[in-house]
C-alpha cells in the first residue's frame, strides 16, 4: 500500500487555525494527522508538503524507515515547524495502519494498559476578566465534570510582575480555590512569562492555595535557570511544551528543569515520540502529562499514547472550544467521570469532514498571552467540547 498523496488543509478555530493533514494510499484507505502550529499554520503546511517529496511513492505502512528518512534529510533538522509537520504524517501512517488491520492504535503499539485518562480543563475560563468571573466559570466547569481547573492569572505581564498585577492575580486563585474547595486540582500556567526571581516569588504565593503545578514560568530557552527555579520553589514545576523531539529532553532531564514533563504530541514528532519521551521521563520517576490544547486530531493521538503507558499521569483537554468542532470533526472518546476514554475504533478513532472545514476558512490570529486578552480564546457561541 503506496502513499500517493500528502495534503494539509487549514480551517478557522478562532484562538488560532487548525492545520489537519490527509494522507492517501493506492488502496482507498486514508489517515488524518494534525500539525497546528499557532499563529504559524502556513509554514508548517509548507512543510508538510516539502515532506510529501520524500514520502509519496513509498509504502505506508514503513511508518519508522520514513519517519527516520526525513528527519535525517531535513539537513537543519529539529524545531517547531518540521517536527510538527513530521508528527502530523506519522500520526496519518498510524491512523492507515490501523483502518488496514482493523485495530485501534494502540493494539499495534504494545495494546492498552487503561480504559481512559484524567482530563484537566483548559479554556474553562473564556472571557472571564475579573476574580468573581473566573469564579462563576469554575463553578461550571466542575459542573461539567472537570477534576482539574488550569489558567493563567497574569494579565499581560512579562518578565516582571507589579504589585497591583500580583494582588490582581492572587485575587483570582483564591476565588477559584474557594469554588474548587480541594473537589479539584488547580494548575497554574505561566506562558513563559517571568525572569527567575519573579517566578520565585509567584511560587510562593501559589504554595499558599495548594496548587498542583507551576507551568512554563520562565521563557525557554535556559534549563539551567528552570532548574533554579524548581529547586526554589515550594510547588511543582512543569514544563516541556517548547521542546521538539526526545534528543531535546535529553538534557532536559540531565538539568532536572522539572516535576512533570509536557511533551505535544504535534511538535514533539508524533506518537511514537511522544510515548519514547514518557518513557524517558518514567525512567526519571517524572510524570508526564502531555501538552494537548489543539485540535481533535492531535487529542486523538495523545489518547492513544495514554492508552500505552502508565506514566502518562493526566491530560491536558481544552474543555471549551468553536461550535463547529462538532461539524468539522467527528471523534470517538467520550468525558466520563473527569476522564476521556480511549478510542476502540480502527486507526486513530477521529474524521475530519473537508467540506465542513471549508466553511471555516484560515483567519490571521495574533498572539494574545502578553497583551492582556488570553482569556479571549473561544467565541461567544463557544461550548463544553465533552460532557458528562
Amino acid at each position: 500500500m503506496k502513499i500517493t498523496s500528502i495534503t494539509p488543509y487549514i480551517g478557522d478555530c478562532f484562538r488560532t487555525n487548525w492545520v489537519f493533514v490527509k494522507v492517501e494510499t493506492d488502496e482507498g484507505i486514508y489517515g488524518w494527522g494534525e500539525a497546528s502550529l499557532e499563529y504559524r499554520e502556513h509554514t508548517v503546511a509548507e512543510a508538510i508538503r516539502e515532506i510529501g517529496r520524500t514520502a509519496i511513492g513509498r509504502e505506508a505502512g514503513d511508518i519508522q524507515a520514513l519517519w527516520d528518512d526525513v528527519n535525517r534529510e531535513v539537513y537543519y533538522r529539529g524545531g517547531p515547524v518540521y517536527m510538527s509537520a513530521l508528527g502530523a504524517v506519522e500520526m496519518a501512517l498510524w491512523d492507515i495502519k490501523g483502518k488496514a488491520l482493523g485495530k485501534p492504535v494502540y493494539e499495534l503499539l504494545g495494546g492498552k494498559v487503561r480504559d481512559s485518562i484524567q482530563c484537566y480543563a483548559n479554556a474553562w475560563f473564556a472571557g472571564a476578566r475579573e476574580p468573581e468571573e473566573f469564579a462563576e466559570k469554575a463553578r461550571v466547569a466542575l459542573d461539567v465534570g472537570y477534576k482539574g481547573l488550569k489558567w493563567d492569572p497574569f494579565g499581560s505581564a512579562y518578565y516582571d510582575l507589579s504589585p497591583q498585577v500580583m494582588k490582581k492575580a492572587e485575587a483570582c486563585v483564591a476565588a477559584v480555590a474557594e469554588v474548587v474547595d480541594g473537589t479539584a486540582e488547580l494548575l497554574i500556567e505561566g506562558h513563559g512569562r517571568f525572569n527567575v526571581p519573579t517566578a520565585v516569588r509567584v511560587a510562593d504565593m501559589l504554595y499558599n492555595y495548594n496548587v498542583g503545578w507551576f507551568e512554563e514560568p520562565l521563557p525557554p530557552g535556559n534549563l539551567e535557570a528552570l532548574a533554579d527555579v524548581r529547586r526554589r520553589s515550594r510547588i511543582p514545576i512543569a514544563a516541556g511544551e517548547r521542546l521538539y523531539s526526545r534528543w531535546e529532553y535529553v538534557p532536559f532531564f540531565e538539568a532536572k528543569a522539572a516535576d512533570f514533563v509536557q511533551a505535544d504530541v504535534i511538535h514533539a514528532g508524533g506518537i511514537l515520540e511522544l510515548r519514547r519521551i514518557a518513557d524517558m521521563a518514567e525512567a526519571h520517576f517524572i510524570p508526564c502529562c502531555p501538552h494537548n490544547p489543539c485540535g481533535p486530531v492531535a487529542n486523538a493521538a495523545t489518547l492513544h499514547v495514554a492508552a500505552l503507558s502508565n506514566n502518562v499521569m493526566r491530560l491536558e483537554t481544552m474543555a471549551t472550544d468553536v461550535s463547529w468542532r462538532k461539524e468539522v470533526a467527528k471523534e470517538d472518546t467520550k468525558f466520563e467521570n473527569g476522564a476521556l476514554t480511549i478510542p476502540d475504533t480502527p486507526g486513530l478513532g477521529v474524521d475530519i469532514d473537508v467540506e465542513a472545514l471549508a466553511k471555516y476558512p484560515f483567519v490571521a490570529r495574533d498572539l494574545r498571552h502578553y497583551n492582556g486578552t488570553l482569556t479571549d480564546i473561544r467565541p461567544k457561541d463557544s461550548e463544553f467540547i465533552f460532557k458528562k
